[in-house]
């Protein structure tokens, strides 16, 4: 027997597989559904559906819901905290290849993000844009445009 948590806006529900089956619902289209639960009929319409993320939009008796099923692995998977999202502070910026600096985009004591561009490196003929790999402030440049630089070369020092 499966355990499934259903989240329904603010409200979670537990329900079984048991739970499931012992249902009276009918298929009235590929979208509709009949319901009768404890003599009391409800009309289903499934309005979105997305089921990789296992979400859908439901109009129950002309009243919207948005409902989020997890399974036994997802509540698993929340209680070891693998859905928590955390901070990654950025590390010292180094050369990722040998090549010439020919732009930086940042000034020391620069709040930066994930993601955001630090410095344009020119290597085989090709211009990689270098990104920062987390959240920090710059603490200095230790180079300069047009400087030619060895891979894992210190290019900007971020604040520990």
């Amino acid at each position: 027997m499966s355990n499934y948590i259903i989240h329904v806006d603010q409200q979670d529900f537990s329900v079984t597989t048991n739970d499931l089956s012992s249902l009276d619902i009918h298929q009235i289209s590929t979208t509709n559904f009949h319901l009768l639960q404890d003599h009391q009929a409800y009309d289903v319409e499934i309005i979105t559906e997305k089921l990789i993320e296992k979400t859908m939009t439901i109009m129950v008796n002309g009243n919207s819901y948005r409902v989020k099923i997890d399974d036994e692995h997802d509540t698993m998977v929340a209680q070891m905290g693998l859905f928590e999202k955390t901070e990654t502070k950025s590390n010292n910026i180094m050369a990722p290849m040998p090549g010439y600096i020919i732009d930086i985009m940042v000034n020391a004591g620069d709040p930066i993000e994930k993601g955001t561009p630090l410095f344009v490196l020119s290597a085989m003929k090709m211009e990689n844009v270098i990104l920062s790999d987390g959240k920090g402030i710059v603490k200095s440049i230790e180079a300069k445009i047009d400087d030619s630089v060895d891979k894992g070369q210190l290019i900007i020092e971020m604040e520990s």
